[in-house]
């Protein structure tokens, strides 16, 4: 949720409102976005629909 808040600048509650695919495809999105910004760190850093759960 963070994540998404973060870069769209979106409240806890619409992030919220969001279920749980949405915010998957959304963090994907930012991650792709991110990646095309910034192509020579594309080898640093995952995106983070890639890192594990705790």
């Amino acid at each position: 949720m963070a994540f998404i808040s973060y870069y769209f600048h979106w409240s806890e509650k619409e992030v919220l409102m969001l279920d749980h695919a949405q915010r998957r495809r959304w963090c994907k999105e930012i991650s792709t976005i991110n990646a095309s910004l910034n192509p020579s760190d594309k080898n640093k850093e995952k995106s983070i629909t890639e890192l594990k759960p705790f």
